[in-house]
């Protein structure tokens, strides 16, 4: 029997704004996501270290 989690197991982010002209670290983070062109939308577990990259980064991507 599955447990029943209040978070969904997935997230899926859309990169909706260039990375081009941001900052190394940031750059980055977008690559560690899998988000490497404009409207690409990955789908990513719920986890502590997923939702902080996203955080990083909310300002350029879509969650949904």
């Amino acid at each position: 029997m599955k447990k029943d989690n209040p978070m969904a197991d997935t997230i899926k982010v859309t990169l909706v704004r260039s990375g081009i002209g941001r900052n190394k670290k940031i750059r980055q983070t977008l690559r560690g996501l899998g988000l490497t062109k404009m409207n690409k939308t990955v789908e990513l577990k719920n986890t502590p270290a997923i939702r902080g990259m996203i955080s990083k980064v909310s300002f350029l991507v879509r969650i949904g």
